[in-house]
């Protein structure tokens, strides 16, 4: 290969070689091709380019997304609008949930849809707040109750599953007699 009057093996970064019966000769790529296998086939472009098809693009086609480490368009999985590597979504379709970097139409199994965020997220049983503290106790009624009284404290359920436990506690008491003080006359 000959460029600027010295014979050459290969063509140097940036450069194509370009073959004729009388002369072989280094021809510098298109400006934002890094590489390229002749004047119209990029192979790897520069910073701030993405390769589709044999060609830098500023921005990638539909369905494809900017991978900014190898500088390429990367088909994204199906239902993805965003990805970083061809089985990564970071962001899927509108009515899609996003679950480990692919996209579900509908969550699988142990995990729940959260509407808000379009994630599929671990499934949670039950969620509960703190229990409050204890009421005051109040006598039972009935016949054997007179000296039996209860005491009962509840507690918020924020996200409840389909069958969750008990959201009030109640627990028995003896009541105890009060002495009321002793009136003296005189």
């Amino acid at each position: 290969m000959r460029q600027r009057g010295t014979c050459l093996s290969t063509c140097p970064r940036g450069h194509y070689g370009s073959r004729s019966p009388h002369i072989n000769t280094c021809n510098r790529c298109k400006e934002d091709c890094a590489f390229c296998f002749s004047k119209n086939f990029c192979t790897r472009c520069r910073p701030g380019h993405f390769l589709f098809q044999g060609k830098c693009e500023n921005s990638c086609p539909k369905g494809l997304t900017a991978n900014g480490v190898l500088q390429e368009c990367t088909e994204c999985p199906i239902g993805c609008e965003a990805c970083v590597r061809r089985n990564m979504c970071v962001r899927c379709q509108a009515h899609l949930y996003a679950l480990h970097g692919r996209c579900h139409l509908t969550c699988p199994t142990g995990t729940e849809p959260d509407v808000q965020l379009m994630q599929c997220i671990p499934q949670v049983n039950c969620e509960v707040g703190e229990w409050t503290e204890w009421g005051p106790c109040v006598r039972k009624t009935g016949l054997q109750a007179y000296k039996k009284g209860e005491e009962t404290r509840t507690r918020q359920v924020p996200r409840a599953p389909t069958v969750y436990g008990n959201v009030t506690e109640i627990r028995r008491r003896v009541i105890k007699k009060r002495h009321s003080p002793i009136e003296t006359h005189f």
